[in-house]
């Protein structure tokens, strides 16, 4: 068993160019203070190991995803791609869409939400602030409701703008922060509890074919995504 299968991270998609995985929860995108095992550090050792390649290994990363996120992910395997996705991302060919799960049911069934943004690197939080405010990002999603359980709802997010833990602080601000979110929904989880949000869809062109490729990657089966019967 590779390092990656036994951090179950599964390979959905590889060419020379790219490399489409799915990401476990809890797992940091990039090495961080915790020095816990990585994303980029595993998947260039799996590469590295599969291949036989010496040396160093090239792997881009193109997008991030907090580390309690899980899902679909997307990597480069040359500076040339790297370099043609990283441009996508920024022309917002590079579509995301990812599924949540929020307290509450929502009073329209989909909407448009636009906000600004300000980071705290200090305590690594994100709030809602007035346009204009030094340092603020815009950011805009839009949603649409699936389904509701209880006093839940299943949302579909279309990201336009890619700020940290945007999804989690715009809804959190409307009144309806994600299942499982101890940074901006403490007053309504409880401790432990696994975040429900998860990167499900992915639609880019291809660096060197040009086509248009759409991967996907179904949440887990466990609570609360049970609730929704996610198979019908």
């Amino acid at each position: 068993m590779s390092c990656c299968e036994d951090k179950g991270i599964e390979i959905i998609f590889e060419d020379n160019h790219l490399l489409v995985v799915k990401k476990p929860v809890n797992i940091p995108t990039q090495k961080d203070e915790s020095n816990d095992s990585d994303m980029l550090t595993l998947l260039k050792e799996d590469i590295k190991k599969r291949y036989n390649k010496p040396g160093n290994v090239y792997l881009g990363l193109v997008h991030r995803l907090d580390r309690p996120v899980g899902g679909v992910m997307v990597f480069a395997k040359t500076s040339k791609a790297a370099s043609r996705l990283s441009d996508q991302v920024r022309t917002r060919q590079f579509k995301k869409v990812y599924l949540a799960v929020v307290h509450g049911i929502l009073r329209k069934p989909e909407d448009r939400l636009e906000d600004y943004l300000l980071k705290d690197t200090g305590n690594n939080t994100v709030s809602v602030v007035k346009e204009g405010t030094p340092g603020s990002k815009l950011a805009v999603l839009d949603y649409e409701v699936l389904r509701t359980h209880n006093n839940f709802s299943l949302i579909k997010v279309h990201l336009h703008t890619g700020r940290p833990h945007q999804i989690r602080v715009q809804f959190a601000n409307i009144g309806h922060p994600l299942y499982g979110d101890q940074k901006y929904g403490q007053r309504v989880n409880k401790p432990g509890q696994q975040i429900a949000l998860w990167s499900n869809e992915i639609t880019l062109v291809h660096p060197v074919l040009k086509e248009g490729m759409v991967f996907k990657c179904e949440p887990p089966g466990n609570e609360p995504w049970s609730w929704f019967n996610m198979a019908t």
